[in-house]
């Protein structure tokens, strides 16, 4: 049976936006759930068991956590265009580590250190729990100077790239193109008023960057597919309808020996690290699938990728 593709997000999500974006050059038909941007996420815990963290993917009663993975699994059932032209499906990964690490985590420091005290205090107490630290507004605040800096350098390394005239990063459309432009986007989109743009210092710092610009106009035309809005308690019934899809798959090459049908933990190694419990059904070097059963939906099978995640045993 043939199930819709399902996102769970919100609209201010820039994770969310680089899934859109890859919907938009894909030209692919997809239903749309709007998720709390803060805890509680009642109707998206059963899906994921556990895992917070924005966008997650549904088909049917497969579940996709990570942009990693959800990325991987659209380019295995909508191929073409593909996001890896030329063969090239290394270094659009290795990029992705950049963009959404390091780059993000200076958009982040700039755009809540601009906005300030427009930041609700609810928000700001669910970014810590979800980073285990203190999100602090003011030691943001006081670091824009240097996240200015920092801004203009990563941006500076897009501009060298398209110097020679190019369209895109590598030559042809690719995944480090939408990398790279979710924190553009995110900065842009976030700082939406003349006098927080100018608290950020971005009209100084893409006046200087022309070639960036250009390149962020002709992503923003990409658009983001078809998008057709559905309700949670619909992708809930979805999946509840749904049996997963997921074919058992062994690594003989696992180099801690896990098998199918071990009980795991799986969990993001860096910020929201809420552990999700389940039986290995299928893995490899770049994702793990797991097997869970929820009182809400019954069985759900819920992917992520490996590099970034931690597999622990039970």
């Amino acid at each position: 049976m043939a199930y819709p593709t399902i996102l769970h997000h919100f609209d201010a999500s820039p994770f969310s936006e680089k899934i859109r974006v890859i919907f938009g050059f894909k030209g692919i038909s997809w239903r749309s759930v709007r998720i709390p941007r803060i805890m509680p996420k009642p109707d998206l815990m059963p899906l994921t068991g556990g895992y917070r963290r924005t966008p997650v993917m549904q088909i049917g009663a497969d579940v996709f956590c990570d942009t990693q993975i959800i990325i991987r699994e659209i380019e295995r059932r909508f191929p073409s265009p593909t996001l890896f032209p030329s063969g090239g499906a290394g270094v659009p990964w290795a990029l992705a580590l950049w963009t959404d690490r390091t780059l993000f985590q200076n958009a982040v420091s700039l755009v809540f250190g601009t906005l300030g005290a427009k930041v609700p205090p609810e928000f700001v107490e669910d970014r810590s729990r979800l980073r285990g630290a203190s999100f602090d507004v003011e030691r943001m605040r006081a670091a824009i100077p240097q996240m200015r800096d920092q801004l203009r350098a990563h941006l500076g390394w897009i501009e060298a790239q398209l110097s020679d005239g190019r369209t895109w990063l590598l030559g042809d459309f690719s995944l480090a193109d939408v990398s790279a432009y979710m924190n553009v986007w995110y900065v842009r989109s976030s700082l939406v008023s003349t006098q927080d743009q100018a608290v950020a210092g971005l009209d100084r710092i893409f006046a200087h960057l022309p070639r960036v610009a250009e390149w962020e106009s002709r992503m923003r035309a990409v658009g983001h597919g078809r998008r057709e809005e559905m309700s949670a308690e619909e992708a809930l019934a979805v999946a509840a309808k749904a049996s997963p899809e997921t074919v058992a798959e062994s690594d003989p090459d696992d180099p801690n020996g896990r098998k199918v049908g071990d009980r795991v933990l799986v969990v993001p190694d860096d910020y929201g690290k809420v552990e999700v419990l389940g039986e290995i059904v299928s893995l490899s070097a770049q994702h793990i699938a797991i097997r869970r059963i929820d009182e809400r939906v019954g069985e759900i099978v819920v992917h992520f990728p490996r590099a970034g995640f931690l597999v622990l045993p039970d």
